[in-house]
């Protein structure tokens, strides 16, 4: 087997999802690496990981139905599994191990035995480029990279993009378009925290955008992403709807999205566009600052 995505929305054939198992007990705010999941530990609403293993399980359940090949990762005692996307990616047939938190540096090892199946290798990234999946959306030969670049950058744990990405990037794949997009970061709101690009934009079908206007330090960033969906193919967020991680879902395949029931605006939006949903809840998967994205890393994806 060889590694293949083509784009943010082609033909789902195999995926990673991640797993909540032994999840680990989370007593401190220092063991915690995004505001939304502090959030939560201090309300007392941090979420049960038998409740997360149950959403995960009905997710792996759609996916199944679509004939979707699903792997799991080996199981790491104590340990969060979730956020997949995070530790790696495919663009074409390159997979592209990140260089994530010191914190999560284990995970990778969960997935080496699935990934030894396929023919590829495996690219590890240069030390000084700092990149997470989920800060990677690949669509049409466009690369869409969500980033930041201030000063403040190493004192950020919601940071985890850096410039020396774009650089990289830009490089790897001179013939491909690489679309920088500079994100607001915080530590302490979650509506105000970025944590990714897809936790602010999302493709959807051929030529289709969900976008949350105020994620982008930039204006003319957003402006660019306007001028190239074009203005009645995109649907906005607002602060609220990105702190539920409404721009999260995942594609099937270009006409079928996983989605939660409760993205009622979106998924209203979705259906006056034909797209078939697939409804899944994930609320307790939210609460960590993730959803249908961010626990999925799409292994084989290309247009039938």
């Amino acid at each position: 087997m060889n590694f293949l995505v083509s784009s943010e929305t082609s033909k789902l054939k195999s995926v990673i999802i991640g797993i909540a198992n032994s999840n680990g007990i989370i007593s401190h705010i220092d063991d915690l690496y995004d505001p939304k999941s502090i959030e939560n530990l201090k309300k007392g609403t941090y979420p049960k990981e038998s409740d997360m293993i149950l959403e995960l399980d009905s997710f792996v359940n759609v996916l199944n139905k679509h004939n979707v090949k699903v792997y799991r990762p080996k199981l790491i005692n104590n340990y969060n599994q979730i956020f997949v996307r995070d530790i790696g990616f495919v663009i074409d047939n390159f997979f592209f191990k990140s260089n994530i938190l010191p914190k999560r540096a284990k995970e990778f090892q969960a997935i080496d035995s699935i990934l030894s199946s396929f023919n590829d290798k495996i690219i590890q990234l240069p030390k000084n480029v700092h990149v997470e999946g989920g800060d990677v959306l690949y669509h049409d030969n466009l690369v869409f990279i969500g980033y930041y670049d201030k000063d403040d950058y190493s004192n950020l744990f919601t940071a985890r993009t850096n410039k020396k990405a774009i650089e990289y990037f830009l490089n790897f794949f001179p013939k491909k378009k690489i679309i920088p997009l500079h994100l607001n970061k915080s530590l302490n709101d979650p509506k105000k925290n970025i944590l990714h690009l897809d936790c602010c934009l999302q493709i959807v079908g051929n030529n289709k955008a969900i976008i949350h206007p105020d994620a982008f330090t930039y204006k003319k960033d957003y402006l660019m992403l306007i001028e190239l969906f074009g203005e009645k193919n995109i649907f906005e967020i607002n602060d609220q709807e990105m702190y539920e991680m409404t721009s999260n879902i995942l594609s099937i395949d270009n006409k079928t999205v996983v989605t939660q029931s409760k993205f009622k605006r979106l998924n209203n939006w979705l259906k006056s566009n034909d797209f078939l949903l697939e409804e899944v809840n994930f609320t307790e998967v939210s609460k960590q600052e993730g959803l249908f994205r961010c626990t999925s890393l799409p292994l084989i994806r290309y247009n039938e």
